[in-house]
C-alpha cells in the first residue's frame, strides 16, 4: 500500500505565525459525541461493538444509552452556565431517534460534524461506491432535518478508509478530524475541491483515558496542563484545543463535576476564542489557506 500523500510536512516552529479573532491565543472547540448504538447491530466486517457476545449485550448497550437518557442533560446544563456553543460530533440516528435531544441542541445553536449514522456501523470494508453512498445518506439526512449543510466530518468509530478524505470533500465537507497529528489547522491534499483538518485530540478525550486507568481528575489535570502548554505557545503562534467528550463518560454523576472544572479553568483566561468547528475552519480558510495550501511563507 502506498502512502496516500495527504500532506506536506511542515513544523510547526518555521510556520508563519497564526493569530485568531481578537488576538486570541488558543481557539477551544468542545465536542460532546451525540452518539447511537444499536442494542443489536448487524453484520460487521471487522470489529464486533459488543464485545460480550452473544447479542444483545444489555450491559454495553445500556452503559451508552445512559447518555442520552441522562448524561447529556448534566453537559447541557453545565455548557449553558458557561455559555458554551459546542460542535457537536454527531450520528446522525441519533436525532432521528431522539428527538427530545435535537430540539435542545438546535435551541442552543450548537454546530455539528458529521460522526456517521450509527457508532455500531463502521467504514472499515467499504469500496469506494458504498462509502460515497454512505456519506451521501449523512449529507441528505442532516439536510431533511435541518435544512442545512454539514461542513466537518469525523468518521464513525474512527473507522475512515484510505478513500474518506477524498469523498468527503467531493461531498462538500470543509473540515476532516480523522487525523489527530496537530495543534493548529492544516491543509488535506484530495482529488476536487479543498479541506482541511482541525485538531481533535484523542488524548483529551474521555473515551481513551476510561478505556485505560484514567478518571475524571486524570480528565481534569490533562486539561489544565495542556491548556497551559498550548496558551503559552500561542501568545505567538495560535493553537487549537478541543475538549472530546461523552455523555454517557464525562456525564457521569462521578466524573461530571471534573468537566466543569475543566471548563472553568480554560474559560477564565482572556485571549481564549471559544469557538465551533465552523468558526474555526472559516476563520483559517479566509486568512491562512491560500498560503499553508502552496507552501509560501508569509
Amino acid at each position: 500500500m502506498t502512502d496516500p500523500d495527504r500532506f506536506d510536512y511542515s513544523a510547526i516552529i518555521d510556520r508563519p505565525p497564526l493569530r485568531w479573532p481578537g488576538g486570541a491565543r488558543l481557539a477551544l472547540w468542545v465536542c460532546p459525541n451525540i452518539e447511537h448504538y444499536e442494542f443489536q447491530p448487524g453484520p460487521v466486517r471487522v470489529r464486533d461493538p459488543w464485545p460480550r457476545c452473544p447479542h444483545p449485550d444489555v450491559l454495553g448497550y445500556g452503559l451508552k444509552d445512559y447518555g442520552n437518557r441522562v448524561g447529556l442533560w448534566r453537559m447541557f446544563e453545565t455548557m449553558d452556565r458557561y455559555g458554551i456553543r459546542c460542535t457537536v460530533s454527531l450520528n446522525l440516528a441519533n436525532f432521528e431517534h431522539y428527538p427530545e435531544i435535537f430540539e435542545a441542541c438546535e435551541r442552543r445553536s450548537w454546530d455539528y460534524m458529521c460522526h456517521g449514522i450509527y457508532n455500531s456501523q463502521y467504514l472499515w470494508g467499504y469500496s469506494e461506491e458504498e462509502e460515497r453512498a454512505y456519506i451521501s445518506d449523512c449529507v441528505d439526512t442532516f439536510r431533511r432535518l435541518t435544512g442545512r449543510r454539514l461542513h466537518g466530518w469525523f468518521s464513525p468509530a474512527a473507522s475512515h478508509t484510505l478513500n474518506t478524505p477524498d469523498l468527503v470533500a467531493a461531498a462538500g465537507f470543509s473540515y476532516y478530524c480523522d487525523f489527530y497529528h496537530d495543534d493548529q489547522p492544516v491543509p488535506v491534499r484530495v482529488k476536487t475541491r479543498r479541506l482541511i483538518t482541525i485538531p481533535y485530540q484523542m488524548d483529551l478525550n474521555d473515551a481513551v483515558l476510561t478505556q485505560g486507568s484514567g478518571e475524571g481528575e486524570d480528565f481534569l489535570r490533562i486539561s489544565r496542563d495542556m491548556f497551559d502548554t498550548l496558551y503559552a505557545e500561542g501568545e505567538t503562534n495560535g493553537r487549537v484545543m478541543c475538549m472530546a467528550i461523552h455523555p454517557y463518560l464525562m456525564g457521569r454523576p462521578h466524573r461530571h463535576k471534573y468537566l466543569a472544572e475543566a471548563i472553568e479553568y480554560v474559560v477564565s483566561h482572556s485571549g481564549v476564542w471559544v469557538a465551533t468547528g465552523s468558526e474555526i475552519a472559516d476563520w483559517y480558510y479566509a486568512h491562512y489557506y491560500d498560503a499553508a495550501a502552496s507552501g509560501a511563507k508569509t
